[in-house]
């Protein structure tokens, strides 16, 4: 059984953390989707702020709406179900494939906080690995490093050498810099492009999730960065595939998809055209995809607000 608590479900307010305790420490999977009738003022990116959501999630989840006028009355999906990541369990876990960041508590081992984020594009990507917070910073100014400096000259946009705290800075009003020092977990002032590949390699958060993050880190809290496309997980008796390849070009065959520790386990029945599903659709929302043997067969339903 998990005991779920989450804020930011309805319309209006701020994107802080969705966070969750998992009673069951064998599970991995929090959450419950559900469904929003959109107002006539309302965009999809409205609604994934709201949600602490992003860009990407809304387009996968909601691949038929516009996401500039989805119409008043509309039913919009608002993807909140996660599957954790399978790494360790401690500090900062960011997901590039997923654009989410994962902040476990050290004094509450049964609490994960979820955030948004944005990552690097093409050759600026965000880097693979383990890291630690080696410095937290309010009111950052902003260096841009040659190669930032060099793609805004591209397009005729040049960039001063150092950019004062305020408004215009793109870090937001809080950084906090890994121990590759080239790369920041920081703010915004552009928060629509959230859940994209947008930044120059940082780690781009909503203005509300990094002051909230910022207050709960500390300096040495451990970061990985990771690259999980596929992530497979329990709740209860259910087995949960989530795939977030997006616009990726290579796409794992679907028996490649299960690790064999799970798909081989004594007990474990695996609907395999379910997986076939959940990789042709690349929805981003978890689907069921097996249970233990003898337990049935359920899952979790949207609900409507």
């Amino acid at each position: 059984m998990i005991a779920v608590s989450l804020f930011g479900w309805c319309a209006g307010q701020a994107a802080l953390a969705e966070t969750f305790r998992l009673e069951n420490p064998s599970d991995s999977v929090v959450g419950v989707p559900f469904y929003f009738k959109a107002r006539n003022k309302d965009t999809l990116l409205d609604i994934a702020r709201q949600n602490n959501l992003g860009y990407a999630d809304m387009r996968q989840a909601n691949p038929d709406i516009d996401i500039w006028v989805p119409g008043d009355g509309t039913e919009v999906m608002v993807p909140s179900l996660f599957v954790l990541p399978n790494v360790p369990h401690e500090g900062i876990v960011i997901n590039r494939a997923e654009k989410r960041l994962y902040y476990f508590p050290p004094e509450d081992p049964g609490e994960v906080r979820i955030y948004t984020i944005s990552v690097g594009k093409d050759a600026m990507g965000t880097p693979l690995g383990n890291f630690k917070v080696i410095e937290k910073r309010k009111d950052p100014t902003w260096t841009p490093g040659p190669n930032v400096r060099a793609m805004h000259a591209a397009r005729g946009d040049i960039l001063p050498a150092v950019v004062p705290p305020g408004p215009d800075n793109p870090l937001g009003r809080y950084a906090m810099r890994l121990s590759n020092p080239d790369y920041l977990i920081h703010g915004t002032s552009m928060p629509w492009g959230l859940g994209m590949e947008v930044s120059g390699g940082c780690i781009r958060m909503y203005p509300e999730g990094v002051e909230e993050l910022f207050g709960l880190v500390n300096v040495d809290t451990p970061v990985a960065i990771i690259d999980q496309p596929y992530k497979v997980g329990w709740r209860g008796n259910d087995l949960y595939l989530e795939v977030q390849t997006g616009e990726k070009s290579e796409t794992k065959s679907a028996r490649n998809v299960i690790p064999e520790a799970v798909a081989n386990a004594e007990g474990v029945v695996i609907d395999w055209k379910a997986v076939e599903r959940a990789v042709e659709e690349d929805s981003g929302v978890p689907q069921v995809v097996g249970h233990r043997s003898g337990s049935g067969n359920g899952s979790y339903l949207p609900m409507i607000f």
